[in-house]
């Protein structure tokens, strides 16, 4: 048997997917690259309303060895699977240390409408994001608090940004998220729908630990969470229920973005699930 033979650099494929680097030809074709092997696992096993989420995958020699189950899954999915050189492959990724699997999908992000419709009980609103690491880094908090949905707002990074993509290690495709919703679009929306809106602040007049002490946590709760320098703008504030700050027990000046989000995520979730008791991340 020969040796498959490696689609070209030149492919129109190649090409392509290549583009989808830039923000532009991402909102243009509506399709966005996922790298590595959890990601284009859980794109494979994602369907949206237009079909398959993952159109095709991009995959060296070696890691097309390494992770038959994937390769063998996407084939069986009738999703074309291109064996690339490393150097194609690292280029798509555009990783310092690429992991060879590069899948090109489509847009999933959903109507803010059908979030609301659904009646969330748990709600990450990132207002003013930019850092598209940490936006991946808190939709994969949102995901493991058991997060009902995410929204990024018109003045967030895109969600389809590559480092966006990789820090949510495949949470992406876990859990509804709408994009560039107006921010005060977002909270009137979320607060319609009987949800309380609590801003994250460092500087918030209530205490986390007060909050779940006085049992006020318990019910339908969206976070908003604000820019990784500057926090929330007042007029974000002044939208929320309440401000609220994670107590600073220690000597440390504060907690950055994605830490915050994590430990007000899941408070929530733990005040949410009292009754029931939590789930175990380590549970069968």
């Amino acid at each position: 048997m020969g040796t498959p033979e490696l689609i070209s650099p030149r492919s129109p494929r190649v090409v392509a997917a290549r583009r989808l680097a830039k923000r532009s030809f991402r909102v243009k074709e509506r399709r966005f690259l996922a790298e590595g092997p959890q990601a284009v696992r859980e794109a494979i096993e994602h369907r949206g309303a237009g079909g398959p989420t993952l159109l095709e995958l991009f995959a060296t020699a070696d890691a097309a060895e390494r992770h038959t189950e994937i390769v063998g899954a996407a084939r069986a999915a009738g999703i074309p699977v291109h064996l690339a050189a490393d150097a194609v492959v690292a280029d798509l990724s555009q990783t310092v240390t690429p992991q060879g699997l590069v899948g090109v999908c489509r847009f999933l992000d959903s109507p803010f409408e059908e979030i609301l419709a659904a009646r969330p009980r748990l709600v990450a609103v990132l207002a003013h994001v930019r850092d598209p690491g940490n936006a991946g880094t808190v939709l994969r908090c949102a995901d493991a608090a058991g997060a009902d949905a995410v929204v990024l707002t018109d003045a967030s990074v895109d969600l389809y940004n590559p480092k966006s993509v990789r820090a949510s290690v495949g949470s992406l495709f876990h859990l509804p998220v709408a994009v560039g919703v107006p921010v005060e679009q977002a909270v009137r929306g979320l607060a319609g729908a009987g949800v309380r809106i609590l801003a994250a602040d460092g500087a918030g007049e209530r205490d986390l630990d007060a909050e779940l002490d006085r049992g006020a946590m318990g019910g339908p709760t969206a976070w908003v969470f604000g820019n990784e320098a500057w926090g929330l703008p007042e007029e974000t504030r002044a939208l929320a229920d309440e401000v609220v700050r994670v107590p600073i027990h220690g000597k440390a000046e504060s907690l950055n973005l994605a830490t915050a989000a994590a430990v007000c995520l899941y408070a929530s979730a733990r005040a949410q699930r009292a009754s029931g008791g939590c789930r175990s991340v380590t549970s069968s």
